[in-house]
């Protein structure tokens, strides 16, 4: 007997069958186009320092 992995979907946080579905790892295509909408919103940032300003040599007496 083949036992079913659960996992949990990413954005409505509901459970679902992992084998077999196509729009792992989130639970349906709604699913999918909700987050990839916020990637494309820029919704999703990853924290980092600004660089420094960098000097040119036009910037320079």
């Amino acid at each position: 007997m083949e036992t079913m992995t659960r996992s949990r979907c990413l954005a409505c946080r509901r459970e679902f069958v992992w084998q077999g579905n196509p729009h792992r790892p989130f639970c349906s295509l709604t699913c999918r186009l909700i987050d990839l909408g916020i990637w494309l919103d820029e919704g999703y940032r990853i924290e980092a320092e600004q660089p420094a300003e960098l000097e040119r040599p036009e910037d320079v007496p």
